[in-house]
């Protein structure tokens, strides 16, 4: 598990490093992309995890975004974003149990005008995250109940995006580093010492153009890759502050084929906390694939 972790994040620097600076005028991107890249895809698995994850019919992300903004060219907008998660178990009657509900508003503010192919770009955001449930947060042992128990948080996050074009890969690279914030007394009060209050997020995005030979005329991204890393601050279980298990990887590939319209194929490895509401508690290593939605247009 370590060695995988290792792994992982040695490929992360590797892409952090990626980030050459030559750009081209000709390239430069707005708003609507950028908080595309920032705000996520929306996806669905392949009953086929490999790793410890509970057997899975599928997981989907569904992350539809509504934007207020005065124009497609404007410096300051808004996403109203109510993502939702949910996961179907293989089990009897293939249950669906206890939804992350993640609704969001976010607000965008590009620093440099929006004609230019390299900017920076700050962002903050309002976020709700619950599970739907009114249960008891422990069962009468003491564990903490997964199937009907009450989760719920708010948090605030702030961050800055930094995007260009590399002519010589001829690519979007977008760079995200932003501070995660669960105010006291914002969720449950059983959440105290076991969850994460402050969390610093850096993410990297590189979206790969077809060449002049394939360019097809809708001008899709053909294969992007995006990696992430989190650490999580505070008291978390009694972990020690320089803790392994206070670090969160992700590394997904994405893959659009030229015969599909809105949809390519994914790969993603993660490895870290459970992110699915109530589930934060269990600790993943898993290699999913699936269908996942990329509606950049460049």
């Amino acid at each position: 598990m370590k060695r995988q972790a290792g792994l992982l994040l040695f490929v992360l620097i590797l892409i952090f490093r990626g980030f050459a600076q030559e750009i081209d005028p000709l390239h430069g991107i707005g708003l609507t992309v950028i908080s595309q890249v920032n705000q996520g895809s929306s996806y669905i698995t392949f009953p086929t995890d490999i790793g410890n994850i509970e057997p899975l019919m599928f997981e989907a992300n569904l992350i539809p975004n509504f934007y207020i903004r005065k124009s497609r060219n404007s410096r300051l907008m808004g996403v109203l974003t109510p993502q939702i998660i949910l996961r179907m178990y293989d089990e009897r009657s293939y249950p669906v149990r206890t939804p992350s509900y993640i609704p969001q508003v976010t607000v965008y503010y590009m620093l440099t005008a929006f004609e230019r192919s390299h900017n920076l770009s700050l962002y903050s955001r309002y976020a709700h995250h619950s599970n739907g449930q009114d249960g008891d947060f422990f069962l009468d042992n003491g564990e903490v109940n997964l199937l009907s128990g009450d989760f719920s948080t708010n948090y605030i996050e702030a961050g800055l995006i930094k995007t260009h074009f590399n002519t010589r890969f001829n690519a979007y690279q977008f760079f995200k580093t932003s501070i995660e914030i669960h105010p006291q007394g914002w969720g449950s009060d059983e959440l105290e010492g076991i969850y994460s209050r402050y969390r610093w997020h850096n993410a990297v995005s590189i979206f790969k153009l077809p060449t002049k030979e394939t360019r097809s005329t809708k001008n899709n991204a053909d294969i992007s890759i995006k990696g992430e890393a989190t650490w999580m601050f505070g008291d978390v279980n009694d972990l020690n502050a320089i803790s392994a298990e206070r670090l969160n990887l992700s590394l997904t590939f994405y893959y659009h084929p030229k015969f599909l319209e809105d949809i390519g194929l994914f790969m993603q490895y993660y490895h870290g906390s459970d992110y699915y509401n109530i589930f934060f508690g269990h600790r993943l290593d898993v290699l999913r694939f699936g269908l996942m939605t990329e509606k950049l247009r460049f």
